[in-house]
């Protein structure tokens, strides 16, 4: 808690898988909610055939084991995998959250599974080498800059934002995955835009994308131990 040290061991790892080939959404929704996974599932709004699959869980077996087994089964087992669009990370933590347990645990799924924000975009993206070479005091204020942006687009209630970092556990070698959550699509495009400008978009991505935008289809309800918090 506040002005307590603070340490975890325990992260929550989220998987977004894409298929296009979806003739019919209702019983991969059916298949989805009988499953009882946590996640949710969306349509994907530049494929008209296309839905995402969102799960996530703090035991990453989940995801070659109940996961892999709903997915390779009907009616998941007749749609066409995009594996380009696969993204998979860990929360993490900067050492300044006031619950950390809260916030690498609980508050994605908060996020992710809100009925009061359909709307989602997620991407992937890896920095340049030299930001790694920068003093931790400098990456401290380029990290500032770009933190306070996505702090006042929360505060004003139009987005919430998902950070996992993904070293060595990406096949295109990201760093990071970046969920966008939101009521509306609107402000979650903005926000994009507007991040343009600081200086580690300016100047320290090497790549961001590819960017799937989805609208839920289906959330699995958020879990009662998280429906508490409020880091």
């Amino acid at each position: 808690m506040r002005g307590q040290p603070q340490t975890l061991d325990t992260r929550l790892f989220v998987q977004l898988l894409v298929f296009t080939e979806c003739l019919d959404a209702a019983p991969v929704v059916a298949a989805f909610e009988r499953s009882g996974l946590p996640g949710a599932v969306y349509a994907n709004l530049n494929d008209p055939r296309g839905i995402g699959v969102v799960t996530m869980d703090e035991d990453p077996a989940l995801f070659a084991g109940p996961v892999r087994a709903l997915l390779t089964a009907p009616p998941f087992s007749t749609l066409t995998p995009l594996p380009a669009f696969t993204m998979f990370g860990r929360t993490y933590a900067q050492g300044r959250e006031a619950d950390l347990e809260d916030f690498l645990l609980y508050k994605v799924r908060r996020s992710v599974l809100n009925p009061r924000t359909p709307w989602a975009v997620w991407y992937p993206l890896r920095r340049i080498g030299a930001y790694n070479r920068l003093p931790r005091a400098e990456q401290g204020r380029i990290m500032m800059e770009h933190g306070m942006l996505g702090r006042r687009y929360g505060e004003a209630g139009y987005a919430s934002d998902v950070r996992l970092e993904c070293h060595g556990i990406d096949r295109d070698d990201n760093e990071f995955v970046i969920g966008l959550i939101g009521a509306e699509l609107y402000p979650l495009s903005r926000l994009v835009k507007d991040m343009r400008a600081t200086r580690q978009t300016a100047e320290f991505i090497a790549s961001m994308g590819p960017f799937f935008i989805g609208r839920t289809l289906f959330q699995a309800p958020v879990p009662a131990r998280a429906q508490a918090g409020g880091a």
